[in-house]
């Protein structure tokens, strides 16, 4: 235990707090237990340890551990909480629960024993870990961690710090948002960067070497996460690259499912479930048509991957104007909490409500005619007129 307490000491001493996310200030971090769900890399670990030495400082009130620590395979998650109560302690901020046997139920009777103790914990969204949980469902209350908005970025860089805005906002106040917006910053200049390596936080430690820590995101990601998916058979793996290689190089993507399970060699609901797996794990998206009920054994209409960053990575032959377009709207609306399904007719519906072309300053509104509540977001420039919305202004969405 004493090790585990060095350990924490040492990382909230050595954490950095001048840029912390949007999501610190919506969690209500009074509440007894409290899930920070969410893809590798975007920054779970960080956000736990700045609360940690905001609130208690290197107190050992507060304890900062990791559930793959090896003192955990052979010691129980209950009997160390008990202990650190024992010393003193108030508050508990715990990693990487999911890759602990039987962390749930340990956890819940944690929660239902020890009612004078709060509890942080951070797992992979890849596993809907609540979801299989219901006693601890009721009992925790989920955050979700995305990767840094175009907003966030601009803010961890340096640029400025802005506030966030409502799409109802955008879409009525677009043109004086923009214009007192650029006033500050070239908007396209950014963007370009962003889209290349800004979406995973740790883009400021090392540019150079972006492109190997994001492929070791990826990487860990088919071969340690999806493990512990129920069922999932690990000599599939080799499988898993294969049909996001295959999506990376042809997206956006709309998937024949019959000819893509032969391609690969699995049964067509075996693929359709990793498809799904793949989206919970944060590396593609996937819509379906407007209308549409929507199930994990639903293949989907069309799959994008999750950020543009991942096109530079994957696919940076086929990361055309165009594709980066289309995946940087969706993320950032998907980002935001909005519900996104393909219309009949442009290029997305959102909320139900609104329809999106996306295209370059030339886009017309062709594709919109007779629709109401039809916009176009276009890219290359920096303010917009009437229904006419420059594309980077959704990057502020979050």
């Amino acid at each position: 235990m004493e090790k585990i307490i060095q350990k924490s000491s040492i990382l909230v001493q050595n954490q950095s707090s001048v840029f912390v996310r949007s999501l610190a200030e919506k969690i209500d971090w009074n509440d007894r237990l409290i899930g920070i769900l969410g893809a590798r890399g975007t920054g779970k670990t960080t956000l736990m340890l700045q609360r940690q030495k905001k609130e208690f400082g290197i107190s050992t009130q507060a304890l900062y551990l990791t559930l793959d620590d090896i003192y955990f395979t052979e010691n129980k998650l209950i009997d160390f909480v008990d202990r650190f109560r024992q010393q003193g302690g108030k508050m508990l901020f715990i990693d990487e629960v999911h890759k602990y046997p039987g962390w749930a139920q340990e956890i819940k009777n944690i929660y239902d024993f020890y009612k004078d103790l709060r509890i942080v914990f951070t797992g992979s969204s890849i596993t809907d870990m609540l979801r299989q949980h219901a006693d601890l469902s009721r009992r925790a209350v989920r955050y979700e961690l995305s990767g840094l908005s175009y907003r966030e970025y601009l803010q961890f860089s340096g640029v400025g710090n802005f506030q966030l805005v409502s799409l109802k906002d955008l879409l009525k106040n677009h043109v004086e948002l923009a214009l007192t917006l650029t006033q500050s910053f070239k908007p396209l200049k950014h963007l370009e960067s962003y889209w290349k390596h800004g979406y995973y936080p740790f883009f400021s430690e090392n540019l150079t070497t972006y492109p190997i820590k994001l492929d070791q995101v990826v990487r860990l990601i088919i071969e340690s996460d999806m493990r512990f998916i129920e069922g999932f058979d690990p000599a599939n793996t080799r499988k898993i690259y294969q049909l996001l290689y295959i999506l990376a190089t042809n997206v956006p993507f709309k998937p024949n499912v019959s000819k893509l399970s032969d391609k690969i060699g699995i049964h067509r609901n075996t693929l359709v479930q990793y498809l799904y797996y793949l989206e919970k794990a944060r590396l593609i998206n996937s819509l379906t048509a407007a209308g549409k009920s929507t199930s994990t054994l639903q293949k989907p209409d069309k799959i994008f991957l999750e950020n543009p960053n991942l096109h530079f990575l994957l696919s940076p032959d086929h990361a055309d104007r165009g594709t980066l377009r289309e995946s940087f709207f969706l993320n950032q609306l998907i980002n935001a909490g909005h519900t996104i399904s393909l219309p009949p007719q442009a290029d997305f519906l959102v909320d139900e409500k609104y329809t999106f072309e996306i295209g370059g300053k030339s886009k017309t509104f062709t594709q919109l005619s007779g629709i109401a509540n039809g916009y176009v977001a276009s890219d290359d420039i920096e303010t917009g007129a009437l229904d006419k919305i420059p594309l980077w202004l959704f990057g502020f969405l979050y």
